[in-house]
């Protein structure tokens, strides 16, 4: 049964983020599927917004949990102390990432990844400006809210970061804004929240020129769309081009909460001195998070699951044939479904949870249904939310 109890408690002690939360109280959840106090199965379609890559409850990430929390939890503030957790996984990542991302500084979350890169950026330049995009998102936070990129968000919160332009994705505009004071680009290497807007490649390899002969900083979020979700390891793998600062999140953490940012060790050493402590974090790089996200970098490896994400991809294309589908796009298992209005997505995904489908909306693209599923999704479990979503158009 509905427990009313713990429905009245969320809605009274727990800070609520809009007037109308989904409120589905949800006790277990193992693969690409979600279960409801009242025993309703959900299949998820979100994935936690991109965390759940290797899907829920994963054996691995289980065991390693268990594993790490019967040897320590936390015992010292970030950077002082050898854990192995943090330092494997920091090694492991570095692994797979060019050669001159090879230093992690490891944050709770990808907001606190993001502050953590702009004031490196500044620190390393002495430069003052920041470059971002406009329907850009960063994180929620007062640095990472100033690079925003859409002002109905911004507004309430002003006064923000000084020094910030927000220019278009793609732009010529955004190219030509970076010059001799500007510490650093930051931008999303696929846009999500914007409703899955992929870069052109020529336009990137001319940003990522431009920041070279300023001697801007390019810093790419990766909180999204990294760790497999657009069919390789990482976006940037898709358009030849490197940042400077790499942002990462979400699934970094296996389900745990994690966020990084990586950049070369000469860089990250500005953080070390002048002042001491330039940045420092309590919980950041906690060893059971750590030894989560490592647990699940793993299988995501061996497991060969991002060799898989571009045939679910068209899949996926190949059913979502609707005339009420105004368009499909997509980058690997980030998509956007494209609808008329946001009032028929709200609708349609009423309905889809209604069968038993969860999904969700892109908070600069409201007309738009958002598919980002476990990577492992099955073939099968494709063509059941596809079949729902066509029955609920």
């Amino acid at each position: 049964m509905i427990n009313k109890t713990n429905r009245r408690l969320f809605l009274e002690h727990v800070a609520q983020t809009s007037p109308a939360p989904m409120a589905i109280e949800i006790v277990g959840a193992e693969g690409s599927y979600l279960q409801g106090v009242d025993g309703k199965q959900y299949l998820d379609l979100i994935g936690g917004i991109s965390v759940c890559n290797i899907g829920h409850k994963n054996p691995a990430v289980v065991n390693a949990v268990k594993e790490q929390a019967e040897a320590y939890l936390h015992v010292m503030v970030y950077g002082e102390v050898v854990q192995s957790p943090q330092v494997k996984y920091a090694g492991m990542l570095a692994s797979q990432l060019p050669a001159h991302l090879d230093c992690v500084y490891f944050t709770n979350s990808g907001a606190e990844a993001t502050e953590g890169a702009l004031k490196l950026a500044r620190r390393v330049t002495g430069r003052p400006d920041i470059v971002c995009c406009n329907r850009a998102y960063h994180g929620n936070t007062l640095g990472a809210l100033s690079v925003m990129g859409d002002e109905y968000w911004r507004n309430a919160f002003r006064p923000l970061l000084p020094g910030v332009g927000h220019y278009d994705y793609n732009s010529q505009a955004l190219i030509d804004a970076v010059g001799e004071n500007t510490a650093c680009v930051i931008m999303e290497t696929i846009q999500g929240e914007a409703g899955v807007i992929a870069p052109d490649k020529n336009w990137l390899a001319a940003l990522r020129k431009k920041c070279t002969d300023t001697g801007t900083l390019l810093i790419f979020d990766e909180i999204q769309c990294g760790f497999g979700r657009t069919g390789k390891m990482w976006g940037f793998q898709h358009y030849d081009v490197e940042p400077d600062i790499l942002l990462l999140g979400k699934a970094l953490g296996g389900g745990m909460p994690l966020g990084a940012f990586v950049s070369a060790h000469q860089m990250m050493a500005a953080l070390t001195c002048n002042p001491v402590l330039g940045h420092i974090t309590t919980f950041g790089g906690h060893p059971l998070c750590c030894a989560a996200g490592m647990a699940a970098m793993n299988v995501l490896m061996k497991d060969s699951i991002v060799d898989q994400v571009q045939e679910k991809e068209a899949l996926f294309h190949s059913l979502l044939k609707h005339p009420a589908i105004r368009s499909v796009r997509s980058k690997g298992l980030l998509m956007a479904v494209e609808l008329d209005t946001a009032e028929s997505v709200s609708r349609v995904l009423k309905s889809c949870l209604d069968k038993g489908l969860f999904s969700d909306w892109f908070l600069f693209a409201p007309e738009c249904i958002r598919i980002a599923p476990p990577l492992t999704i099955s073939e099968e479990d494709i063509r059941k939310a596809c079949s729902i979503i066509l029955s609920c158009l």
